[in-house]
């Protein structure tokens, strides 16, 4: 198998994606501009703060694979803005047509910019269970959007997927093998991993994160995550991966950032339990080595809090 050395270990600092630069590409209502992981694989970084006006939604990584064949595009984006603004930076890199879709999850930014593909008629692939999430949660999600983007979120509208799959999804697409992965649960319902096997890359979405502090949501199952990433992500041994947020990164950074988090943060919500302590205390259980990552300030008293709820009864 060909290994290839990361390009963008080499960027200066002002490529990253950060919390603190409302937009690192003026030109574009991308966040930044694509940026070339291993050959004919890409990726547009986006900011690694909540989604405003200022960064048009584009707070994930928006992907796309050029096979030889046509190209492959991971996430629609928060807006039909956005994927069309990722669109026009594929066409100045090769002439080959989008073929496909991915969502990541049912998350705004994961689908919303469907819209757009949608008109061109391109076909959008998602787990069974994403696509019901667009379909209970898509009309909630948009209106969401609208009122932080404004006057950026014209022209999106909610577009379902076109295929779905429940356990995996084989592409065979130019000179490409590509798996479509649903691992098991993890950070939302309908999460997927985009596995290149012999790239040994995979388009993680929100399965992992390293730069900022991952969200916990009413619905995650942060022992199901922990569990679905030890049985079935890990094992994947990649060794390129493209997370749902922040640079590119290998997997030590991200086992490191998500399931090593995720097990501290039960382990102190359990000592915090056998100590007799409720809700209000949990919220400030001791995460201090986390404090760095992006987002901590946002997110960790929440996470603690609902890791707490799904605790106090195990």
């Amino acid at each position: 198998m060909m290994r290839y050395v990361l390009p963008f270990i080499f960027f200066a600092s002002p490529l990253l994606a950060s919390e603190d630069i409302s937009d690192q590409y003026p030109a574009s209502a991308l966040y930044s501009k694509p940026i070339e992981v291993i050959p004919h694989i890409w990726s547009a970084i986006g900011a690694t703060a909540p989604p405003t006006y200022e960064n048009t939604g584009h707070n994930n990584n928006l992907s796309f694979i050029v096979t030889g064949d046509g190209v492959i595009v991971v996430n629609g984006g928060a807006a039909y803005v956005l994927a069309q603004a990722l669109h026009q930076e594929i066409k100045a890199i090769t002439d080959q047509p989008v073929k496909l879709v991915i969502n990541e999850n049912g998350q705004g930014h994961a689908m919303l910019g469907n819209s757009y593909w949608s008109e061109l008629g391109v076909p959008i692939l998602a787990h069974v269970d994403a696509a019901h999430e667009i379909a209970e949660r898509g009309p909630f999600i948009l209106e969401n959007m609208k009122r932080y983007n404004r006057d950026k979120s014209e022209g999106t509208f909610i577009a379902a997927p076109t295929i779905t799959f429940e356990d995996k999804y084989s592409i065979e697409m130019g000179s490409y093998t590509i798996e479509v992965l649903h691992l098991g649960p993890a950070h939302g319902p309908g999460d997927i991993q985009v596995w290149l096997p012999e790239q040994s890359l995979v388009i993680a979405g929100d399965m992992a994160f390293h730069q900022r502090m991952l969200p916990i949501f009413e619905d995650t199952i942060v022992y199901d995550w922990i569990e679905t990433w030890e049985t079935g992500f890990e094992a994947l041994n990649a060794t390129y991966v493209i997370p749902g947020h922040g640079t590119p990164t290998n997997m030590d950074q991200v086992r490191r950032y998500t399931r090593d988090y995720l097990v501290y943060l039960r382990e102190k919500i359990g000592e915090h339990l056998d100590n007799g302590g409720d809700l209000a205390e949990a919220y400030y259980v001791d995460q201090s080595p986390y404090r760095h990552l992006d987002t901590f300030e946002e997110l960790a008293t929440r996470n603690a809090g609902r890791v707490y709820e799904q605790m106090e009864f195990e």
